[in-house]
């Protein structure tokens, strides 16, 4: 079953502690020499070694240098970059708007042939309306406190989407069945984004799911996750995003939607919750 989403980026930061405290060892220093050496208050290399403190690329190079290891300050950074980035806040991420970050993903969606989402709170970003997303992302921005340029970040994500429609792609989505009542903008916008379900759903590259309310199931829900092919996943708790790269981790999820797939509906079925959850608007 999935381990927590900050478990991937947690390890990779305690691998980093590890390691810089083996170079430590191997000096034979100990934390409050070290610390002495490169002028921090005692505890700070403590804090470093038992992964509480991230440390930054000057703190590595200082790190190091005290222990006569500069030649592992390089890879060290780069590693630490790296795991740093696995765990990213969402008000660091959309501290500019969110304009950006549906950019800087485009090359991602791009390159990926199969696409497995799964959601458990809303209709994937890749299915929504102009519509939806603007009551979605009008709601993020309040929420978090960051530049409204939702205007910008709708277009920005209705460009994003455009695999779905161009190129070759493949989509596997699941979606939760209170999904399709939660009222994330108005009632008309969300009636046409359950339309919009309806439509899409008929394209040959896409397989739409949705996981009744009383199905037994083998796999409780999760927080929401994009799997983009087999090489990397994206999970999206309250304040942050997780990127998981971790060959077992990734397979943990695929293992976790393979799962679920097959306790949802589709077809006829899928489209009768949908035409449900419609009559109820």
């Amino acid at each position: 079953m999935p381990t927590s989403p900050l478990s991937t980026a947690q390890a990779a930061r305690s691998a980093i502690a590890a390691q810089l405290d083996g170079i430590r060892r191997d000096a034979g220093l100990t934390g409050h020499e070290l610390a002495a050496r490169c002028g921090w208050h005692k505890s700070k290399a403590s804090r470093i070694a038992r992964a509480k403190t991230a440390p930054s690329d000057a703190d590595i190079r200082a790190w190091c240098q005290a222990c006569g290891a500069e030649d592992q300050t390089a890879d060290l950074i780069v590693a630490s970059r790296t795991a740093e980035s696995m765990y990213v806040h969402w008000r660091q991420i959309h501290r500019d708007g969110m304009r950006r970050v549906h950019e800087k993903t485009v090359p991602l969606y791009e390159r990926t042939t199969h696409f497995r989402v799964y959601a458990s709170n809303l209709v994937p970003g890749m299915l929504q309306t102009a519509d939806y997303a603007t009551g979605v992302l009008r709601s993020i921005t309040a929420f978090q406190g960051t530049p409204d340029d939702v205007a910008d970040a709708v277009q920005a994500r209705l460009n994003r989407s455009r695999v779905v429609h161009e190129g070759n792609h493949r989509f596997g989505l699941l979606l939760e069945e209170d999904v399709l009542y939660y009222q994330v903008c108005g009632v008309t916008e969300l009636a046409g984004q359950l339309r919009y379900l309806h439509e899409v759903m008929s394209r040959p590259n896409v397989s739409l799911g949705i996981i009744p309310f009383g199905a037994r199931r083998t796999v409780w829900p999760l927080e929401a996750f994009y799997a983009f092919d087999d090489a990397q996943v994206a999970v999206e708790t309250l304040t942050a995003e997780v990127n998981i790269t971790a060959p077992s981790e990734v397979h943990t999820y695929l293992r976790a939607f393979a799962e679920l797939a097959r306790v949802a509906v589709y077809g006829a079925e899928a489209r009768g919750r949908i035409d449900a959850a419609l009559a109820t608007l």
